[in-house]
């Protein structure tokens, strides 16, 4: 399945470098379920398919014997075929029941979501299918920002994230599209992992270069939980009055990342990532006043200890509820936080989560610490093995029953039982979310937050 592309209008120079100018905007394809044996859903409105239609109402898919098979409400068979496109009318809308959002999240669950534009199932090599929505970006993008903040957050703030987000899908779908065109080119791998001889083991995720579509709907790429979000006119003017603006770095569109809440400092991007240096993705203070980055364990435990001047450090309840979706005020502790567990209790997680048996647990030791305290590289000691592991999300995931808020902790074992203090929730690379709203709420502009969190970009408009 081909999605459609950016078409480039001119290629301009600068400096040796080249940027694109789009002519108009791409449409891009979201993978809103995937690995799916079943899914059912509800066409309002008229959907047509090539050759078959018009479709409305309740409606089922099975991937079965190489195909898949499209049902409508009475079971009826509509079409069987290994990719389905269903293209709808003016006005027309499809919903898909049971989506899982948050996966492998503390905050997983499932819900029904509507969505405009296109629907396409396509069946995988493994028998499976994938329910993808097609869509123009500047629509998506409506729903992106509504999904990962409230619409109701300040307008600033709300300019700011759609300029960011729509900065790093169209920075995905370039280096897609020059992965494909290109056969040398390094392809995005949404997963590295390393097994050392020594006991080392390295791993990381990024937001990878799906095969089917171009981006998934959940928080491993960015939230996209349909048009049910948009509950103000706020977030569609915010993409409107940004349309095609984009977060640039030396004339190249930004990567540009983001998490919920740094802890007071954001992160390096090679603590949560690959082996290198992004030259806009580095560790700034999240405050007005400079905080100086961690560099002993003193200082990070002074750090985590303490509650210094920071954007996101705010409890004002009413103020979170303006900025928080509803899934996400349910963490109430995030700039800092505490977990306790007793020494069984953690055993029994780092074997579940590791495959590892470490024995008696005896010490867990960080070995690099980013800038922000965030760890890279955590030694875990028991009786019987030892081992390193790394890179930040596979830290949080290997001690936890889903994951910490962040590898920003400090561990402190005493009476049989381990105490994590922590700071931050997420990989804190990039934009700071809440202290971005918080920036905005002081007065702070669209593109005053965004040169506050990426070091040395510019905003430039690209249609």
């Amino acid at each position: 399945m081909d999605s459609d592309v950016p078409k480039c209008e001119s290629v301009v120079r600068h400096g040796g470098l080249l940027t694109a100018q789009w002519e108009k905007q791409p449409k891009i394809t979201v993978g809103v379920m995937d690995r799916q044996t079943e899914v059912f859903g509800h066409f309002n409105g008229i959907f047509r398919g090539n050759g078959f239609g018009p479709v409305s109402g309740r409606f089922s898919a099975q991937a079965a014997e190489g195909s898949i098979v499209l049902f409508d409400e009475t079971r009826r068979q509509i079409i069987r075929s290994p990719s389905i496109r269903l293209k709808a009318g003016k006005r027309s809308l499809f919903s898909l029941f049971n989506v899982t959002i948050g996966n492998r999240f503390h905050w997983e669950r499932t819900e029904d979501q509507a969505f405009q534009g296109d629907l396409i199932l396509h069946l995988r090599d493994d028998g499976t299918m994938a329910a993808i929505n097609e869509i123009p970006l500047e629509d998506y993008l409506m729903s992106v920002i509504s999904s990962e903040m409230n619409p109701a957050a300040p307008f600033e703030f709300l300019k700011a994230h759609a300029i960011l987000s729509r900065s790093w899908l169209l920075s995905a779908l370039r280096r897609k599209k020059r992965a494909n065109s290109v056969p040398d080119e390094p392809r995005i791998r949404p997963e590295f992992s390393r097994e050392a001889p020594g006991g080392e083991v390295v791993r990381w995720y990024d937001r990878e270069d799906h095969e089917f579509f171009d981006v998934c709907g959940d928080d491993h790429c960015q939230r996209y939980q349909g048009i049910a979000r948009l509950v103000s006119r706020h977030a569609e003017e915010a993409v409107r009055e940004t349309h095609g603006r984009v977060i640039t770095y030396l004339n190249q569109i930004c990567d540009a990342r983001y998490s919920k809440a740094c802890g007071g400092r954001t992160e390096n991007f090679d603590t949560a990532w690959d082996d290198r240096q992004v030259p806009y993705l580095v560790s700034v203070p999240d405050a007005p006043t400079p905080h100086p980055p961690i560099r002993t364990e003193q200082e990070a435990s002074a750090w985590f200890l303490s509650y210094p001047e920071a954007y996101c450090k705010t409890s004002d309840e009413s103020l979170l509820e303006k900025i928080l979706p509803d899934t996400d005020r349910e963490t109430k502790a995030f700039f800092r936080w505490k977990v306790r567990y007793s020494r069984k209790e953690l055993e029994e997680i780092l074997g579940e989560k590791s495959g590892v048996d470490f024995g008696l647990l005896q010490d867990i030791t960080p070995l690099y610490r980013g800038p922000s305290g965030r760890i890279s590289r955590l030694k875990i000691t028991g009786s019987k093995r030892s081992m390193v592991v790394g890179k930040e999300l596979e830290i949080r995931r290997w001690l936890s029953r889903s994951h910490l808020y962040s590898s920003a902790f400090l561990v402190t074992a005493e009476a049989g039982a381990f105490t994590f203090h922590g700071a931050g929730w997420g990989h804190g690379v990039g934009l700071c979310q809440i202290g971005a709203a918080v920036m905005a709420t002081r007065g702070y502009s669209a593109e005053e937050i965004l040169r506050h969190y990426f070091t040395g970009v510019e905003i430039r408009k690209m249609y």
